[in-house]
């Protein structure tokens, strides 16, 4: 018997991945993922927390509320030490526009500009958060460090990924294959945590 598990997302390229780390986990095999355009349209609240885990938890309590599944939903984004810590929960919209990522991309570049290389240190953060339709909530929050980049380099991926280095690589976020990528990503960090929870409740 499966469960089905609302992704509350729109991000098609956030969706593909979030599924993709799910499936490769115990719980896998067990749950059957929908995203929002997969269920009953509601209005989606603002993103008004001041923190990653409380971004997730508002969409995830949403989704739950709205639907009656049990809701995953994950806030996540850049902190740049220059930049103290940011963009942060305001990672998609660091431009002004939500979801511009190329815009966004740029201005962060622009931002550093001047910044020498021993100081361009950073890092991707994502907290996970489920919610179960009876209240019960849980998060996650994973962590990749790294160091930005002066240009961007890659196609995969997608956000910041173009111009952030992880820790003990050469390569970009966005040079890398999904499966090296989703080993050790924030993102990938944060649901395969969520994962174990969930295949603990359907045990």
């Amino acid at each position: 018997m499966t469960t089905r598990l609302l992704l509350a997302s729109r991000n098609a390229k956030k969706l593909v991945e979030l599924r993709r780390i799910l499936a490769a986990t115990s719980a896998g095999e067990q749950i059957e993922l929908v995203g929002l355009d997969d269920v009953d349209e509601y209005a989606e609240v603002p993103e008004s927390g001041l923190t990653f885990a409380e971004n997730a938890l508002i969409k995830a309590r949403e989704g739950a509320q709205q639907t009656g599944l049990p809701t995953v939903a994950d806030d996540s984004g850049l902190t740049v030490d220059a930049l103290n810590g940011m963009p942060g929960v305001f990672s998609a919209r660091w431009s002004g526009r939500h979801g511009n990522d190329e815009a966004n991309l740029r201005l962060v570049l622009d931002q550093i500009a001047d910044v020498p290389d021993e100081h361009r240190a950073g890092g991707f953060v994502c907290a996970a958060a489920l919610v179960w339709p009876d209240g019960r909530e849980q998060v996650v929050e994973g962590r990749m460090l790294g160091h930005i980049i002066r240009a961007p380099r890659g196609e995969n991926g997608f956000g910041y990924d173009p111009i952030f280095v992880p820790d003990g690589y050469e390569q970009t976020t966005a040079e890398l294959s999904a499966d090296d990528k989703d080993a050790i990503s924030h993102r990938g960090k944060a649901f395969r945590g969520l994962a174990d929870l969930i295949a603990a409740e359907l045990r």
